[in-house]
Parts: C-alpha cells; structure tokens; sequence
C-alpha cells in the first residue's frame, strides 16, 4: 500500500510500536570512560524526555516521548548494572588494555578490549564479549588463537 493512502497519526511512532533496545544478558564491564558515556547517553535521554513533554504537537510528541523513553529505559538498565573494571597491567591481554595481533595474511591490527556500549571497531576498539576478545583474554606476547577460522598472533601489550 502506497503512504499516500495512509494517515499521518498512523506513520507516528507510539510506546507500543517502539521495541525495547536490547539489554544484554553478559556482564556489564565498562572502562572509565566507558562510564561517563554512559552517564552522557543517560543525560541525553533525561533531556530528550523533557524536551518531549514540554514540545508543542501532539503528534509529534507521541513519537519523540516513545522514543526518549525507550532510550530512558535502556541507559537507565545499564547505569543501574555497570561494573567499573579497572586495567590491569600483567602482561596479559585483558579489559581496557590495548593488544596487537598478527593475522595469518601478514595484517596487523591493535584493539582495545571495552563495554558493549563504547566499542567502536571502525575506531579499534573491540567488546569484550566479541569472538576475538573471548579468544585472546588472558593470552601473552607471541601466544596464537583461533579466531574465525584463523590463526591470530599477539605481538603487543599495552595496558
């Protein structure tokens, strides 16, 4: 059916039409940094909220009070279970340290092990509960692992 045979009020967003974001079920470990994002995100959700019952349309309020109040929700749930996990310096690979792996095609690559919600991988970091950091934690200087199908190398730690 074509949009033109639709009314506005039903392309609207509502509470019942937005799903919850997912909360995951792993620990939530966060660097210090980390937490401040989220305190960020959780500040930028509260402003949204007011922002949303303070606007003036009422169609458009529906949509912007569901959706601060879903990403109210979420932020809320993660402040609530984060884990402040500090760096230790060991000579291991391990949350919020920095690794370098040598793949088998000669690439290397340097990662940084964080939360869920600050890993970038398009800026080097990796989730802890990503198949590469799973397969490395713990691992030392010139220790192998297999990673989808690969053999990866650590050539570098730095805490």
């Amino acid at each position: 059916m074509s949009v033109a045979f639709t009314r506005e009020e039903d392309l609207e967003a509502t509470a019942a039409d937005l799903v919850d974001r997912p909360v995951s079920t792993h620990p939530n470990w966060v660097t210090k940094q980390g937490l401040e994002q989220i305190e960020a995100e959780l500040a930028a959700a509260r402003a949204a909220y007011n922002a949303a019952q303070t606007s003036g349309t009422v169609e458009s309020d529906r949509t912007a009070m569901a959706r601060a109040t879903r990403d109210l929700r979420y932020w809320i749930a993660r402040r609530a279970t984060a884990q402040l996990v500090e760096v230790e310096a060991d000579g291991r690979v391990r949350f919020g340290g920095n690794f370098t792996i040598e793949r088998e095609d000669g690439r290397t690559q340097t990662w940084a092990i964080v939360g869920e919600d600050e890993a970038d991988p398009a800026k080097g970091s990796i989730s802890h509960v990503s198949p590469l950091a799973r397969a490395l934690m713990g691992k030392r200087v010139d220790d192998e692992a297999e990673v989808a199908g690969q053999t990866v190398v650590v050539t570098a730690i730095d805490t």
